[in-house]
């Protein structure tokens, strides 16, 4: 299962890279797109194939309580990194404009920090939802307690993450003189 998630990872930026590269490079929109809309279908394909793996009497492990956090991941994360990459790609091949920088300091920041702390509670809500689904599918929590692992040291990095990202709305970043 580890390798599948390696691979996701990899094809996640083999087609991302190779859409923009179709896009700005090649002036080629149709298999830009094309290759654009496969961006996600990596997510679909892991998903599968962790859910072919436990119907057909696979224990879960630890490695699909990671498959279904780079699932959560990729779902809260992905269009703002797809974003992230065009903006860059765009301005190196194509000329476009420099590529927008979060706020570093300020209510803008603290807004920011608050957002995106969102988008990673979003990130572990998806995956306790993706393994609860894997746990229905084997129907048997003792077999499924080692995939939910990595959830206990998450929700740790989670609250601190709040704990960060809120602290600024307390106390906002001031700008350097």
């Amino acid at each position: 299962m580890i390798p599948l998630i390696i691979a996701c990872e990899v094809g996640f930026w083999v087609l991302l890279l190779a859409g923009l590269a179709a896009r700005y490079l090649l002036k080629a929109k149709t298999l830009s797109t094309v290759l654009l809309i496969c961006v996600p279908l990596v997510d679909l394909v892991l998903l599968a194939a962790s859910v072919i793996d436990l119907r057909g009497g696979g224990t879960a492990t630890v490695a699909h309580g990671l498959a279904a956090i780079y699932i959560g991941v990729s779902v809260a994360f992905g269009g703002q990194l797809v974003r992230w990459a065009d903006q860059r790609f765009a301005h190196r091949f194509a000329g476009g404009p420099a590529p927008v920088r979060p706020p570093k300091h300020g209510p803008a920041h603290a807004a920011y920090e608050r957002r995106q702390w969102l988008r990673h509670l979003l990130a572990y809500a998806i995956a306790v939802a993706v393994m609860g689904l894997f746990t229905l599918l084997v129907g048997d929590v003792e077999r499924v307690l080692p995939m939910w692992g990595p959830m206990g040291g998450w929700g740790v990095v989670v609250i601190v993450d709040f704990l960060i990202s809120f602290s600024y709305t307390l106390a906002p970043r001031k700008a350097k003189s």
